[in-house]
């Protein structure tokens, strides 16, 4: 199913609708403040597994990140954050970044690394956090399947021909971004670039 959502207002009946699909088990693509993206509720398994075979991935292998509406649930998913990360976390998001943190308990194995981290994304999008805020927890986030065609994983009616039958619901909210976001590792002593995005680096510590 191909729904609209208009991207600084989304209309409340078809939040609802993604809302209800991703409790029922859904698995949808949706529109971030990187490039569109396919996921999940964090709490169902049997979704996580399908995204994995959409990818063609082993879960344990897989980099998922959660989408957070914002920091105020942070201490439920990730652990040992000081002073000077929650500073940096603060000074980025909402924004393009995913920030690698220590795992807590409340982070289905399924969702963790070997390294018992995640991922966590705030994006600076509205459909993204009204879904979250709806929903009353995160959402899984994972990146599309990439292929060198840069126009399908931007173009949401592209992106629904491609995927209507693997997925239940793909979300246009007009043309996405090109690039993903910077991913820095928080678990070390000194925050460290894993891969340079859409947020700056430069001048981000």
């Amino acid at each position: 199913m191909l729904i609209h959502l208009h991207p600084e207002n989304p209309q409340p009946r078809n939040i609802k609708a993604v809302v209800d699909c991703l409790r029922a088990g859904g698995v949808i693509i949706y529109p971030t403040d990187t490039i569109y993206g396919i996921g999940c509720d964090i709490y169902n398994p049997q979704a996580i597994e399908r995204i994995c075979r959409i990818k063609n991935i082993q879960p344990k292998d897989a980099h998922f990140s959660f989408i957070c509406r914002d920091l105020s649930h942070l201490s439920d998913y990730a652990r040992n954050i000081d002073t000077p990360v929650f500073r940096l976390l603060k000074k980025a998001l909402p924004g393009p970044y995913t920030f690698i943190l220590e795992a807590t308990r409340e982070v289905p194995k399924l969702l963790k690394t070997k390294r018992d981290t995640v991922g966590i994304r705030v994006p600076d999008h509205i459909i993204c956090q009204t879904i979250v805020q709806e929903l009353d927890h995160p959402i899984m986030s994972a990146s599309l399947p990439m292929d060198s065609d840069v126009e399908y994983y931007t173009d949401p009616e592209i992106i629904h021909d491609i995927f209507e039958k693997q997925v239940d619901m793909v979300i246009d909210s007009g043309i996405g971004s090109m690039m993903a976001s910077t991913v820095i590792d928080c678990t070390g002593p000194e925050p460290e670039l894993i891969r340079e995005g859409a947020g700056p680096w430069e001048g981000l510590l």
